[in-house]
């Protein structure tokens, strides 16, 4: 499989100079097309790769550009508007591909067999030959070993101008001995609540201090908001500001990358079993009524959808098997007696009124999940007297107050 190793690069003040001019006449050729593209013209790719002469004629500074990198500009555009075509095809609403903003780094893609790695220092090659080559070649030392037989390399740039190499390798996955299965549920609360066959529960903490950084991204802002623009102060500010969420930013990745790994290699199950939970089913009109007064209807700042990839080629490296199961209603079922009862966002302690079973909103939904998955394995087989031969059904896993539970305190603010 293809895992990115990202290194960091120490950079000189001329080439860093280099990468941002190239960056951001790739960044003008995407933005040009764009427009173009929301001014009703036809997009094709090959019509627009023949088109790269007539641009350079337009803008000569394209020719100090490394040919790769205009190319791999039109395969991303091309790459955006089939996702756009997709969505609209599959009944939804999406949004037309966007211009990318000055303040941000437009991400250099260099193919490995044009990159040369010497000395412990990385060779970019830039446009122009012979004399009309205004901009040598970038020479960036390496912080760290870059893998072998890599196959591209992405050039980008954090908020606090740092500059960062990404090498994409293959690596063979590994195995995993265990044939045990564990379903989690994902929540607003806690980041993942899961439970094995034998009812052992797993309560995964996430990131607890985004709403500390959010109040004082409010605060910083609010300040640069009464300065003058661009007066030594805003700039001041604005720096402080890109520090901040830089390392809130930081932080929440560490936190997700530190729950991934604990689901997909130190778990001994093989299975991992995921509700593929849904916001948008969240923020519906129901859900107002203990959030009135706010803004918004659901506060989540964790990032599922990024936990969620980093725990898909996670489980393939580690040789465990990632399913998703429609997780609708498995919030409002009870996991004793199968009935549905209302249970909003605000509402978590589950409290049936037919067979009196009281327990977590998540801890609920994980055992509900659970179920369900063992429910669509064929061929049926005894699973820890989970699962039963002799029935099309499944047993849900009865939990007593006594169950063991293992709490993982991922992330803890300072």
């Amino acid at each position: 499989m293809l895992l990115t190793t990202k290194i960091r690069l120490d950079v000189s003040v001329q080439d860093a100079a280099t990468l941002e001019f190239m960056q951001g006449k790739c960044r003008g050729l995407y933005n040009w097309w764009v427009i173009k593209l929301r001014d009703g013209k036809k997009w094709n790719l090959y019509e627009a790769k023949k088109s790269l002469q007539q641009s350079k004629e337009y803008d000569p500074e394209l020719l100090q550009v490394y040919g790769k990198l205009l190319h791999e500009v039109y395969f991303r555009l091309d790459g955006a508007m089939k996702a756009f075509f997709r969505r609209v095809k599959a009944g939804e609403t999406p949004g037309f591909p966007r211009v990318r903003p000055r303040h941000t780094f437009f991400t250099l893609c260099y193919p490995a067999m044009y990159i040369t790695i010497k000395e412990g220092c990385i060779i970019l090659p830039t446009g122009g030959k012979g004399k009309q080559k205004q901009y040598p070649n970038i020479k960036a030392k390496l912080t760290e070993v870059p893998p072998e037989d890599f196959k591209e390399v992405a050039i980008s740039r954090d908020a606090r101008g740092y500059y960062y190499a990404s090498f994409v390798a293959e690596q063979a996955e590994q195995s995993c001995a265990s044939d045990h299965v564990v379903a989690f549920d994902l929540g607003m609360k806690t980041l993942a609540t899961g439970v094995n066959e034998q009812g052992v529960f797993y309560h995964v903490g996430g990131f607890k201090g985004g709403q500390w950084y959010n109040r004082q991204l409010d605060k910083i802002r609010s300040k640069r908001d009464r300065c003058k623009k661009k007066s030594r102060r805003y700039k001041h500010l604005s720096k402080v500001y890109k520090r901040v969420s830089e390392k809130k930013r930081r932080k929440q990745r560490d936190s997700l990358h530190k729950a991934s790994h604990y689901m997909s290699h130190r778990m001994v199950e093989r299975t991992v079993v995921v509700g593929d939970l849904s916001q948008r089913h969240m923020v519906m009109k129901e859900h107002k009524e203990r959030n009135k007064r706010l803004n918004r209807l659901v506060f989540n700042d964790w990032g599922l959808s990024t936990f969620l990839e980093m725990l898909t080629y996670k489980c393939q490296l580690h040789g465990k098997d990632l399913q998703f199961v429609d997780e609708r209603n498995t919030s409002k079922m009870c996991s004793g007696c199968g009935n549905l009862q209302a249970m909003p966002l605000w509402k978590r302690t589950y409290c049936c009124g037919e067979c009196g079973l009281v327990m977590d909103r998540d801890d609920n939904s994980a055992v509900n999940i659970l179920a369900r998955f063992l429910a669509r394995r064929e061929p049926h087989t005894e699973r820890c007297g989970v699962l039963h031969a002799d029935q099309n059904s499944v047993e849900t896993p009865k939990v007593s107050c006594e169950t063991h539970v293992q709490q993982l305190n991922l992330f803890e603010r300072a």
